[in-house]
């Protein structure tokens, strides 16, 4: 398997709208971390809801839910990130008419929060968002000066 899989799950698969696997690397790298292996789903609401229950133990809506499995890949070394990201193709759709964005924004901002989180980032409190957001918005900018 390569190190980041895309796969579709309850939805219709869209390669077009897929972020470039190089610029989640470099993000990570960017954050004094090497890509182990980073599994990427996009589904449907209904899909992420049984995700958000069964292993979550919540039900609700919600844009992305991310899984951290390095201990399932014995990592050699904790340098490495491992993990499943499941994006809502449906919320995206959705934030992104809220937000008057892109599909293409709005889908990469979501990974990269989903990223973040492998990368030991949390959002609990308002100081802890407002770190994510702006580490958000430090890879998002990676995108358009490379355009």
């Amino acid at each position: 398997m390569s190190k980041i899989n895309y796969f579709f799950e309850d939805t219709t698969s869209n390669n077009e709208i897929l972020p470039n696997k190089s610029w989640i690397e470099n993000s990570i790298e960017m954050e004094g971390r090497n890509l182990g292996c980073i599994n990427l789903i996009i589904c449907s609401d209904n899909y992420l809801v049984k995700i958000n229950k069964k292993y979550l133990n919540k039900e609700y809506l919600t844009d992305v839910i991310t899984f951290n499995t390095n201990h399932l890949a014995n990592a050699e070394s904790k340098d490495y990130i491992y993990g499943d990201i499941y994006i809502s193709i449906e919320r995206v759709l959705e934030n992104k008419k809220n937000y008057g964005v892109s599909l293409s924004s709005e889908l990469h901002r979501v990974l990269i929060h989903g990223v973040l989180h492998l990368l030991g980032y949390d959002d609990k409190t308002q100081s802890e968002k407002k770190l994510m957001t702006s580490k958000e918005d430090e890879y998002l900018k990676m995108i358009k000066e490379n355009e």
